[in-house]
């Protein structure tokens, strides 16, 4: 029985710019917002849109995310015909070869999607923060008789030339591509949210990969050809919320936004757009007679006998009395011991703070940087980390890093 569309989530990348976060993590699977993992939002965006086929295509650092995803059950996509697959590169009679890129990733999965002989196929990013509904955005697609539709927002003129960009008609369609451009002329930026007919994208993915000189790369490649053959290509306007958070500051910034969803526009607490996740399994968190807790989130497992003030408590962290954590990202097993100040950081998982630990600091006109310590790191007694350090490795009593 053919699908309508189909989803393929590219959860592959390195996550280079989260530096510590993702040296044993992929991107995807990167925590946010207390009880997610950042591949929550699309998959989770999916079941709400009515999709139940979604390829995820991983590659570095995979482990984790696959253990995480699982058979699909959290969000409902465990099935006997679609659901969730996991589809990392594999062996073939011929050899293989790593995705060398987005447009490449899909090719090499062309059997995957032929299995469904769906009539559109929906390409989604694992690193971006984002509630969506696809099914208003295949609505567009139809209305426009569309054999290509990018989802878009419009970004302010100042920052539109860190973007690719989408120049349209008045009628949404799309008559140019700006990758990045230092003169725009337009400030319509591509989310990397991509509608194909799928009889359109095998072509074009196959005529490129059919070409040496390629990038095997959607904004590089497989866009500028389209509007060569001068396609039917549209661009869907988004207004709701959407970040990437590639970066330290970006993740920082997405999870604070959390803390505010009157005014942030994300929303965790939406009953008619849940985002699911995988259970912890942890008992309820508790909250000790010392503790002093002002808008915060604090996730299952926890135990809370300091202080703490617009920060986020993953599954299971520990603040021990006369600690202070504020406008902080603390992640999962994390133990923040007596008398530490953590502020204005992100502290990743299974990570120690010895007692009258100093890491980070509020941010000054001089100083705003965000500090980071990885995953699985003890933090000395004493020890002094400054607001803009990146620690990956232990750091002794006393020790300071800057």
């Amino acid at each position: 029985m053919a699908k309508e569309m189909i989803a393929m989530l590219l959860a592959g990348g390195q996550g280079s710019r989260l530096y510590a976060l993702t040296e044993k993590l992929a991107k995807p699977a990167v925590p946010f917002g207390g009880k997610y993992r950042i591949i929550d939002f699309p998959l989770s965006n999916c079941v709400n849109s009515g999709i139940d086929t979604v390829g995820i295509l991983t590659q570095y650092q995979p482990l984790v995310l696959n253990e995480y995803i699982g058979n699909g059950q959290p969000w409902d996509l465990d099935r006997l015909y679609g659901g969730v697959h996991v589809l990392p590169p594999y062996q073939k009679a011929s050899g293989s070869d790593w995705y060398k890129g987005t447009a490449n990733a899909i090719y090499q999965n062309i059997s995957f999607i032929e299995r469904y002989d769906p009539e559109y196929v929906i390409i989604l990013s694992g690193d971006q923060i984002c509630k969506q509904d696809y099914s208003d955005f295949l609505k567009f697609h139809k209305e426009k008789n569309a054999e290509f539709s990018v989802a878009v927002m419009e970004v302010p003129w100042e920052e539109a030339s860190r973007f690719g960009l989408m120049v349209t008609d008045e009628n949404d369609k799309i008559t140019e591509f700006q990758e990045k451009p230092k003169n725009p002329k337009s400030n319509l930026a591509s989310m990397g949210i991509y509608i194909f007919n799928w009889d359109i994208l095998k072509k074009y993915l196959t005529e490129d990969e059919e070409d040496p000189n390629s990038e095997n790369d959607f904004g590089n490649n497989i866009i500028p050809n389209l509007l060569r053959d001068n396609r039917q290509m549209y661009a869907y306007r988004f207004s709701g919320y959407w970040k990437d958070v590639g970066t330290i500051s970006s993740l920082w910034e997405a999870n604070m936004e959390v803390l505010d969803p009157e005014h942030s526009g994300i929303n965790l607490f939406d009953e008619d757009w849940k985002i699911y996740s995988r259970n912890s399994g942890m008992h309820g968190h508790k909250i000790g007679s010392s503790a002093v807790v002002e808008n915060s989130m604090i996730t299952d497992g926890c135990r809370v006998d300091g202080n703490v003030k617009n920060s986020i408590l993953f599954s299971g962290v520990q603040i021990e009395e006369g600690a202070v954590v504020e406008e902080a990202v603390i992640m999962g097993g994390t133990v923040i011991k007596a008398g530490a100040v953590v502020k204005h950081c992100i502290v990743a998982e299974n990570v120690v703070i010895g007692e009258n630990a100093l890491i980070g600091a509020m941010p000054t006109d001089s100083e705003n940087g965000v500090a980071t310590v990885g995953a699985g790191v003890v933090i000395g007694k004493n020890a002094k980390i400054g607001p803009n350090a990146m620690i990956r490795n232990n750091v002794k009593d006393g020790d300071e890093q800057w």
